[in-house]
């Protein structure tokens, strides 16, 4: 849809996250970002909610799911102390694997659902489309699950040096959090196209939320997690650990919430294709 002179828009800062406009028989027609990424046009939802292998947004939900699922078992208390720390190491590690694959898939439905090139036979994997609030949402997203990837990865080897996990472990487990917190500002700027919004009956509302809280405990963590680069030791593990805990509790509820929202019905949405500006 262009967006033309009497649309009614919502806007956050620069982004336009819907348009509604009144066609001459009287109908309204609405493009909206996370719908039109979620739903798109002549794409209906592919099996179950529950079981739907086929489907990239099924994949999206489960990769998530058993990502979040990893992340707060590693942080359960006595966790590390009845597997080993190397144990406890490689479950962070492997959670942040399917952080970041559900990441690419999550860039990826953003990527499809934006305008296309004309020789769409050539798939780019990764393009640049700043405009959309929902592809920096998913780039930096995708960014953040690689910084984890990084802190977690390098967290398995033993006998670090406390300048090494400073600089390696922590600072991409830092950055990777801010990147989170971005990530799920703006999902929940896309979905509420505000700063506030009160609509519990949204499955996009509840999902963006949690996930916006996660953020919110995994940067408590990476602060409460500070590792001094002249002594190792980590500023508050409890509240570290803690904040991941809860955290990852917040995603997994988010990624379940996905598979309903995958399957809701849209038919009385009217969907059209992504606005230009002309």
């Amino acid at each position: 849809m262009s967006v033309h002179q009497g649309d009614q828009q919502g806007r956050v800062g620069p982004f336009v996250t819907y348009v509604e406009r009144v066609r001459p028989d009287g109908a309204v027609a609405r493009w909206d970002s996370r719908r039109h990424r979620k739903h798109p046009p002549g794409a209906p939802a592919a099996g179950s909610t529950w079981w739907a292998p086929r489907a990239r947004g099924w994949w999206i939900a489960v990769l998530f799911a058993v990502g979040s699922l990893l992340f707060a078992l590693g942080a359960v208390p006595g966790y590390a102390s009845a597997v080993g720390a190397s144990w406890d190491t490689v479950t962070f590690f492997t959670g942040s694997l399917f952080f970041s694959a559900a990441g690419f898939l999550t860039y990826r439905e953003a990527v499809d659902a934006g305008p296309q090139p004309p020789d769409r036979a050539r798939r780019r994997f990764f393009v640049c489309q700043p405009a959309r609030i929902d592809w920096w949402a998913t780039a930096v997203q995708l960014a953040g699950t690689v910084f984890f990837n990084v802190s977690t990865g390098v967290a398995m080897v033993s006998d670090l040096s406390a300048q090494a996990a400073h600089r390696h472990v922590w600072r991409p487990d830092a950055f990777g959090s801010a990147a989170f917190l971005v990530a799920s500002a703006l999902a929940w700027f896309e979905a509420c196209h505000g700063w506030a919004a009160w609509r519990p009956g949204s499955w996009s509302w509840w999902i963006t939320g949690l996930n916006l809280t996660g953020s919110v405990a995994f940067g408590v963590s990476a602060v409460a997690g500070y590792i001094s680069p002249s002594t190792g030791q980590l500023h508050n593990a409890e509240l570290a650990n803690l904040g991941t805990f809860i955290g990852a509790l917040c995603f997994l509820a988010g990624a379940l919430l996905l598979m309903p929202e995958r399957t809701e019905d849209t038919t009385l949405a009217v969907t059209t294709p992504a606005p230009s500006r002309t």
